[in-house]
């Protein structure tokens, strides 16, 4: 978090401040306002933080603000350059956080082990592993995995897509009820998968059945944190992992989701190729109208830190902002809190109206039900 990237002849470089360089932290009284305009600053401060741009070479790559909203309420804005950070490492930051800050009000010492290597470490293990034969090995599963996929996922939009991609979007919050969540992992426990690959088989037979496609790839994120030593580390180890699907090959509900778990475990196991070089590997046709290999998102986070914490005389709880950029034309976003699984689409708007998406996710919920009910039952 003390890094900022300086480009030497042209190729870049990790410059660290001092250990003592501190946090720039803006704090701002909004306590005297009227509730209706308390509330319009909160979110007109939220959006200005977030759309600031960081100057890599000058850092700090993370800053924030503390909005004070009452006698014994305050709104912390937290914003860090995701060249420095993932969703991993903010579970990992606040999970730091909680445990100086019950030190530090109590009297005692940093009780933070230091960290048995540093993201630079990473890097350089990183570097020095992915060549040679690795670097082939992995290369050559994501060009045989995705070759001959279709360039473009032809959903049917309410408005043309634009000849440049637009990235204004719109989220539709919604939740898997608890008890189809229970017949989801009821169904993954009966055919050896997980729940992220039943998810992913209903997201992409949907997907196929709108597209008329049954050849398509779904984009998913990764920690990508498999080494012990990394798991405590923040920085940026998040990839993307290309999911080619061939509905078309498949007769049963059990037929789709042992391809799709043959499918997720190979890319699980190739996961460490970072997405650019897939792309540049595979070459796909490339469009400004569209993202490459994929325009459809589905990811199941489990990353830790969401939950409320109770603190000496303070209680830290997330507050869940509005979501306006759309980077693909859906998204498709499930948390897993325990009993139900709830979540979001985020989607493009230039391409999709809310009523559209709203219709999506109960198609989405009618294949989900089906599936669960019977494992022998005929994709079509």
């Amino acid at each position: 978090l003390r890094a900022r990237l300086v480009a030497v002849d042209g190729v870049p470089h990790q410059v660290f401040a001092p250990e003592d360089a501190g946090f720039a932290l803006q704090e701002l009284d909004l306590s005297s306002l009227a509730d209706d305009a308390r509330e319009r600053a909160i979110v007109e401060h939220a959006t200005d933080e977030a759309a600031a741009p960081f100057d890599l070479s000058r850092g700090p790559l993370i800053r924030g603000r503390l909005l004070r909203t009452g006698e014994d309420e305050h709104v912390l804005l937290i914003t860090q350059h995701h060249i420095v950070s993932d969703g991993w490492s903010s579970g990992v930051m606040v999970r730091e956080f909680a445990t100086l800050y019950a030190a530090f009000c109590e009297g005692r010492p940093n009780p933070l082990p230091p960290l048995e290597i540093q993201y630079a470490d990473y890097a350089v293990w990183q570097r020095g592993w992915l060549q040679g034969e690795e670097l082939e090995r992995q290369t050559s599963f994501w060009r045989d995995h995705l070759v001959g996929a279709p360039a473009l996922l032809e959903l049917p939009t309410d408005r043309p897509r634009p000849a440049v991609q637009s990235h204004v979007g719109g989220t539709l919050p919604f939740a898997l009820p608890d008890a189809l969540t229970a017949q989801l992992r009821q169904l993954a426990q009966r055919q050896g998968t997980t729940l992220f690959m039943v998810l992913l088989a209903g997201w992409s037979l949907l997907l196929s059945r709108l597209s008329g496609q049954d050849d398509v790839v779904v984009g998913t994120p990764v920690a990508n944190r498999q080494r012990r030593e990394v798991e405590d580390l923040i920085g940026f180890f998040v990839n993307t992992l290309a999911l080619r699907v061939r509905v078309g090959d498949a007769v049963s509900v059990s037929d789709l989701l042992s391809q799709v778990k043959e499918t997720t475990l190979g890319a699980f196991a190739h996961q460490e190729l970072p997405f650019e070089q897939v792309v540049e590997a595979v070459q796909p046709v490339r469009s400004l109208s569209h993202s490459p290999l994929f325009q459809v998102m589905l990811s199941l986070n489990n990353t830790p830190g969401g939950d409320a914490l109770d603190l000496p005389g303070l209680t830290l709880s997330q507050v869940q902002g509005e979501h306006t950029i759309a980077q693909f034309d859906l998204s498709l976003s499930l948390n897993d809190g325990g009993a139900g699984l709830h979540g979001g689409i985020d989607y493009a708007v230039a391409l999709f109206d809310r009523s559209t998406v709203e219709r999506l996710v109960g198609h989405f919920v009618t294949l989900l039900e089906a599936m669960s009910a019977s494992d022998a039952q005929p994709i079509a």
